[in-house]
């Protein structure tokens, strides 16, 4: 399938700094590596597949004041550019962020010790996403599957083995959430958790309000939680996607937004697996305190 005229069909990953990437963001890194923070950007970062376009629409409209209009002005990946970003004949993440005007948000996927210097030496603020591993195993399967930058998953067993031995983009999903965790004190950074978001948003909104020391009142965050509920977003043009051409996401395969569900993974593990995988856990997290809930 041809996009533009290039080809953006499932290239091999390219390894930057032993961490596995998207052929197209791996040969971009120059521009990556070199980028300039600010001290008033905002850093939204999370493992792929852990909630990054729901935090990046709570924080566009917390900053909007929660006015639905404004946050429906772009697609969400013009209002937050992803960093890395990559792709043949489209503007890239460090040439959209270059053009945008300050306050900006600032979308990555990477570990941390793939995150551009200036971020650390800048101070500026950072929102982190984390998610239960199981969950983002399923998840990231299907958007394998739709997002043709990636190489073919292969079956549901094989993508789980790649999975856990970090053999996928961004690498291993245990190296990404502790490398984040493990910053917390030494940046000013808030770092929340996907299950959290999904039990109490109100609660986590107002986290997140906080944090960016911009308080609103009840009833603008009322209406923001409703707009950021996975429902409407689903829904919203602007944030779920489908604006993107076909050859590079196809929604007819696995929409963007699938299902947004914590406990889904039951659907997908077999007991081996789950055993498996409980194993592979327990040794990759052993002396971290960072727990994480697989229902709620």
């Amino acid at each position: 399938m041809e996009s533009g005229g290039t080809s953006v069909q499932r290239p091999p990953l390219l390894s930057i700094g032993g961490v596995p990437l998207v052929k197209y963001f791996a040969e971009n890194w120059g521009e990556v590596e070199n980028f300039q923070a600010r001290p008033d950007d905002l850093l939204i970062s999370t493992y792929p597949k852990s909630g990054t376009t729901w935090i990046s629409e709570v924080v566009d409209l917390i900053f909007h004041q929660g006015d639905v209009e404004k946050a429906r002005r772009n697609p969400i990946y013009l209002r937050v550019p992803f960093l890395e970003f990559a792709v043949p004949d489209v503007p890239t993440g460090t040439e959209l962020l270059r053009k945008m005007p300050p306050p900006r948000f600032i979308k990555t996927h990477l570990p941390v010790q793939l995150m551009p210097e200036s971020f650390w030496t800048q101070g500026c603020k950072m929102i982190y996403v984390a998610r239960n591993a199981k969950d983002v195993a399923v998840s990231y399967y299907f958007f394998y599957q739709m997002a043709k930058v990636h190489p073919d998953p292969g079956t549901w067993d094989e993508f789980l083995e790649k999975y856990i031995a970090g053999d996928i983009s961004y690498g291993p999903w245990f190296d990404h959430v502790k490398g984040w965790w493990d910053k917390r004190h030494e940046q000013r950074m808030l770092y929340l958790f996907y299950e959290d978001m999904k039990e109490d948003p109100r609660r986590e909104v107002r986290k997140v309000m906080e944090f960016l020391e911009r308080p609103l009142d009840e009833q603008v965050l009322e209406k923001i939680v409703h707009h950021t509920s996975f429902k409407e977003m689903s829904q919203n043009q602007m944030a779920n996607y489908k604006t993107i051409p076909t050859a590079v996401m196809d929604h007819d395969i696995s929409p963007f937004m699938r299902k947004g569900i914590t406990g889904d993974w039951k659907n997908y593990f077999t007991v081996a697996q789950n055993e498996h995988f409980d194993a592979e856990y327990e040794r990759q997290m052993k002396g971290t305190d960072l727990c994480f809930r697989t229902e709620i």
